[in-house]
């Protein structure tokens, strides 16, 4: 799976939270200042092209809609993230974050406590 810029990621994350959608709804989620109709149409039509973003005909225009989901892009971003800054250890990467954020015993607890919970 393609990795995706910061600007595809934006589209996507809407497009997730949409399900289906034209152009000009994708541009009312995202946050100001609005990007210009033919900027989302044509990161839209990327993301088409990289195997993310499907559409149908809807009278003269596209309702676009996401063909990978949500979990399983951050599944592998997750992943590459593990791979490339901490050699695949979560332990390396969960203390990295744990001494960098200075993470509470409380939120340690409720790490546990997810983890125990999914075994």
């Amino acid at each position: 799976m393609k990795q995706l810029t910061k600007a595809e990621e934006e589209i996507m994350q809407a497009l997730w939270q949409l399900k289906k959608a034209n152009v000009k709804a994708v541009i009312e989620l995202l946050p100001k200042p609005k990007p210009a109709y033919n900027t989302v149409s044509t990161i839209i039509r990327i993301l088409e092209s990289k195997g993310f973003v499907d559409y149908e005909k809807q009278g003269k225009g596209h309702l676009y809609f996401p063909i990978i989901d949500k979990a399983s892009y951050s599944n592998q971003s997750i992943n590459k993230l593990l791979d490339n800054y901490f050699q695949g250890s979560f332990k390396s990467m969960v203390s990295f974050f744990v001494k960098k954020n200075d993470i509470d015993l409380d939120d340690i607890e409720g790490l546990l406590k997810e983890i125990n919970k999914n075994k």
